[in-house]
This record gives C-alpha cells, sequence and structure tokens, in this order.
C-alpha cells in the first residue's frame, strides 16, 4: 500500500534523514576506529616479534606492552560491535518510519526504541573509544628520567 498522500510520504523521508545522517556519523567513527585497530595489531606484531629476542627488564616492558595493546584491541572491539548494532536499529528505525506509513499502522513505539537504542549504544562506544585513548596516552608517556626535568637550562 502507498500513502494516500506523496505529501505524507515526504514527509516521511524528511523524518528519515537525521536517523540517515547519524548511520553516517557511525560509519565515520567506524573508519577512525578500524584504522586504530589496524595500527594496533601492527605493533602487536612487532612486539610478538621482539618477545622472544628480549630478557630482563627489555622483555618486561615488552610484555607490558602487549598487554596494554590487549587492552586496547578489546575495547576496539567492543566499540566496533555497539557501532555494529547501533547501525542495526538505525536502519530498523527508518524502515519502522516507513513501515508505519506504508502499512497505516502506528509504529511510534519502535521507532522511538530503535532510535534510543541507536543512540545509547552510540554513546558506550564513544565511551569505549576515550578509555581506549586514555590507555593508549597513558602507555606513551616519556620516562621522567628522558625529560630531564631537573634541568633549569631548557
Amino acid at each position: 500500500m502507498l500513502p494516500e498522500h506523496p505529501v505524507m510520504l515526504a514527509q516521511t523521508i524528511q523524518l528519515a534523514l537525521a536517523p540517515v545522517f547519524v548511520l553516517v556519523a557511525i560509519g565515520n567513527i567506524m573508519n577512525i576506529l578500524t584504522t586504530r585497530l589496524g595500527r594496533m595489531v601492527d605493533r602487536s606484531r612487532h612486539l610478538q616479534t621482539l618477545h622472544a629476542g628480549t630478557q630482563g627488564s627489555e622483555h618486561d616492558g615488552v610484555v607490558v606492552e602487549m598487554r596494554i595493546i590487549d587492552q586496547r584491541i578489546a575495547h576496539i572491539g567492543r566499540a566496533l560491535l555497539c557501532l555494529v548494532i547501533s547501525g542495526l536499529a538505525i536502519g530498523t528505525t527508518v524502515a519502522a518510519l516507513f513501515l508505519s506509513e506504508l502499512i497505516n499502522t502506528d509504529l511510534r513505539v519502535v521507532t522511538a526504541l530503535t532510535f534510543v537504542a541507536a543512540i545509547a549504544l552510540l554513546m558506550a562506544a564513544l565511551v569505549l573509544l576515550l578509555l581506549e585513548t586514555r590507555l593508549a596516552a597513558r602507555a606513551l608517556r616519556l620516562p621522567p628520567e628522558l625529560l630531564e626535568l631537573e634541568r633549569g637550562d631548557l
């Protein structure tokens, strides 16, 4: 069934634009996360080759960095999962908007719930990205002895 008035279909398309923009944002964030994940995988492979050939404090440093990268990869994986499910919820939101109009049924509750779920999952993914970047920043801190902070001439 088609809506009785073309204006109603146009309004539905307009309503569907906001969730579609959220879907674009989700895609962009996923691109950022997969780029970060690729870099972590490359670094972890390098560390794995160093692992067998190191001893003492150098070996301990490699192990510590590998543990941090493992945590970062887990955060990124969870964030990507949240974003994929969020994208599916956005798709369901858009479909519910059109189905509501096409079959002349009230699907406002479904539309609202799927949109709220999508935004909640997007927020969860952003929190996981924040946690991952905090781990990365903490791991990249330079040792104070290398900064020579006691030198006043610089």
